[in-house]
């Protein structure tokens, strides 16, 4: 038993399970059987252990030291949120790496604004095609009434297409962002419909009291985690001084009216995990990368703008000179000091020169050995992975297409699958509610005619359909890309309007009645339109078969 004793042996490894201690040498002398059952249940244990996914408690030396803690949503993301807010607020104000991603989000999913497109329900509610074309078109007028003055916000500062942007920008700069939804009268427009962007360091629990399971993060939930009250604050005083203020007031405002049932606050966040109630900035996980980066750029920036200083050092032996009673310090060298040419006053420039010229000296050259060759490899592995991480490929990021034509497309595209998937959530948490919200009043001020809108919710979201679309995606060789799309238009893989948006954006069938004007302007004028060449001596344009044999 001696040998099988000391080692559990693994067949297709050969190396030891368990190894005995001198407690189980002692019971295995007194009583071999109670000692061979331990060495049993010590090494099933073991290999349990050992088996499935290997993780931070698996007996692996990789994993030791590793003692991750797990909580809820809200455990894991609450008491960490303001400082990552803090994090991710300066460095995108102070390195370009982090304020990348951000603005490239921004400007694809973004752009100028997402426009809307009226898509009613026509087969439910019982409309043919020219009286449907005539109603959207008219509320597409009536919202652009509201949505292009800047009467729509509260600071009346932006218009609609503006307030877009600045949802969309601090839901990833900050993790959230809140809108009111109040009505307010104005002058000069028949909307009450008023937007109150509202930053995310607003809304707190009221006295700054500490989380429970009813209200955290400002925001109290019912039994079934639904939010039912934001707790707005009315200063910022706390971020600046700790503890409450007595001058601060928090008010609460219900998610929907009490009496009414209506939406009165929007709350934008990228929900993550089950009973998250609120966002983490989109920078949050990378914090640390970002740092790390930003301070290795500005210290190989440093070197390189030490290096351009060339600078000669004179070394005497024995220590004699200038440099024999040390460097001035630089907190106490002043002007009047570089005026008169103080002897122990240094500084290193373009050309300095110190201490030359006295027999016994020798000189030194202040060679850094900058610009490093290794730097920009070991950059644009940290942006890969950087971009990775916030699904956004590095040659986007960084603006840099220096692959083939058919690498840079691929980068391209899947940039866009994560802009697409990230434009329709901006129209589905923000801009379709908002419209709906737009379209209620406007029907109930009369408008807009839209019969039965308050009977049926049903009859409602028939009126309410709409389309969001944005700058499209463009392209890099347009020869190529225009023929592809040529191609699926032909064999019905797309429709005109698919493929005007992926190039464009915007509404195609707008286009379409542009180009039909300015070809009737061109007939007007007894002008000929050019007919696209061609290697066949008949092609269809638009329709019509054009001879280019003559």
């Amino acid at each position: 038993m001696g040998h099988n004793q000391k080692k559990s042996g693994s067949a297709s490894s050969g190396k030891p399970l368990v190894k005995l201690t001198a407690l189980d040498r002692a019971v295995s002398f007194f009583s071999p059987k109670a000692g061979l059952e331990r060495v049993r249940a010590r090494a099933a244990m073991t290999y349990l252990e050992g088996s499935g996914y290997i993780t931070s408690s698996s007996y692996k030396r990789s994993m030791r030291g590793w003692n991750p803690a797990s909580g809820s949503a809200d455990d894991d993301t609450l008491p960490k949120l303001e400082a990552s807010r803090r994090d991710s607020r300066d460095l995108c104000m102070n390195s370009p790496l982090a304020v990348a991603p951000l603005r490239r989000q921004l400007t694809s999913v973004v752009g100028w604004g997402l426009t809307m497109q009226s898509r009613i329900d026509r087969e439910y509610l019982k409309m043919d095609d020219d009286e449907a074309d005539k109603w959207e078109r008219n509320t597409e007028r009536e919202f652009a009434l509201w949505a292009e003055s800047q009467l729509c916000d509260a600071s009346k500062s932006q218009t609609f297409y503006e307030l877009q942007s600045l949802v969309f920008y601090n839901t990833l700069l900050s993790g959230d962002v809140f809108v009111v939804l109040p009505f307010i009268k104005k002058n000069n427009t028949p909307y009450s419909l008023t937007l109150k962007v509202v930053e995310s360091d607003y809304v707190s629990n009221p006295n700054m009291s500490m989380d429970n399971n009813s209200i955290a993060g400002g925001i109290k939930v019912d039994k079934n985690g639904a939010p039912e009250i934001y707790y707005f604050r009315k200063s910022l005083t706390p971020f600046i001084l700790p503890g409450p203020s007595p001058s601060d007031k928090w008010t609460p405002v219900d998610v929907f009216g009490r009496r009414t049932g209506r939406r009165n606050v929007l709350h934008l966040y990228h929900k993550l995990r089950p009973g998250q109630r609120r966002g983490m900035p989109e920078l949050a996980p990378v914090v640390e990368l970002l740092k790390q980066m930003s301070r290795l750029t500005e210290a190989e920036l440093m070197a390189s703008v030490i290096a351009s200083f060339f600078t000669v050092f004179i070394k005497t032996n024995p220590l004699t000179g200038g440099l024999a009673e040390g460097f001035t310090p630089a907190e106490k060298v002043t002007d009047e000091d570089v005026n008169a040419a103080d002897e122990n006053v240094y500084e290193m420039g373009s050309g300095s020169i110190i201490e030359l010229g006295e027999d016994g000296q020798d000189i030194s050259i202040a060679d850094p050995k900058r610009p490093n060759d290794s730097f920009e490899p070991f950059f644009l592995a940290m942006v890969k992975q950087l971009g990775a991480a916030l699904g956004v490929p590095y040659e986007e990021l960084i603006l840099h297409f220096s692959s083939s034509y058919s690498a840079s497309r691929a980068a391209l595209q899947e940039a866009w699958k994560f802009y697409r998937e990230r434009r329709v959530w901006l129209a589905r948490s923000f801009c379709i509610p908002v419209y709906q919200e737009w379209l209620s009043e406007a029907v109930s001020i009369g408008r807009i005619s839209a019969p039965g809108f308050y009977d049926d919710p049903s009859i409602a979201k028939a009126w309410g359909g709409s389309a969001w679309e944005g700058p499209g995606q463009g392209q890099i060789d347009p020869l190529k890309e225009t023929k592809a799309a040529d191609m699926r238009i032909q064999r019905l893989l797309s429709t005109h309007q698919d493929e005007y948006t992926a190039i464009h954006g915007g509404d195609w069938e707008s286009s379409l009645n542009r180009s039909a004007r300015e070809r009737n302007k061109i007939k007007e004028k007894d002008l000929v339109y050019p007919v696209p060449q061609s290697n066949s001596s008949n092609e269809v344009v638009d329709g019509i078969e054009e001879n280019n044999s003559d």
